[in-house]
């Protein structure tokens, strides 16, 4: 069994800004680094990737474009499968049955894709948990840890 740990975008903002100074950005990018010697496997999900990627083209933040590039190519890369769209699709209704909504009904909702991706990484045996800085959406479907809680 593999110790997973799945970025969501808020995280993997902080870690592909380049030159932030603010102690937070600072810190989540030692916590980042202390993942692999720790025996994490870090995956960016592709849902995250679009997350950060669509902001930084708003903005114009070539660095920033560059280092997400640059982590795509040496972290796993979780595409987004037409397996997850359907587990996406399946944790979105129930969750507007049990009345707790992730996003707006038009919104396409990442945390869904998201946490679906998690649980197919899982359900292939994997230890999987979702840093983010939004574990109140996440957490109702799967282990979603504040990143600096992830030891």
């Amino acid at each position: 069994m593999s110790r997973i740990v799945l970025l969501d975008s808020g995280p993997l903002g902080m870690v592909t800004t380049p030159k932030a100074k603010s102690p937070i950005y600072q810190e989540c990018k030692r916590w980042f680094d202390s993942l692999e010697p720790k025996g994490y496997t870090v995956i960016l999900p592709e849902i995250a990737d679009y997350e950060v990627r669509r902001e930084l083209l708003r903005a114009g933040k070539v660095a920033g474009i560059r280092r997400l590039d640059q982590l795509k190519a040496v972290l796993t890369y979780h595409p987004i499968t037409t397996t997850a769209m359907l587990k996406a699709a399946e944790l979105w209704a129930e969750a507007r049955r049990r009345g707790r909504p992730t996003a707006d009904s038009k919104a396409l909702d990442g945390d869904v894709i998201l946490a679906a991706q998690a649980i197919l990484v899982e359900e292939e045996g994997n230890d999987v948990i979702v840093a983010t800085t939004n574990v109140r959406h996440l957490s109702q479907f799967v282990d979603a840890r504040e990143w600096r809680l992830i030891k």
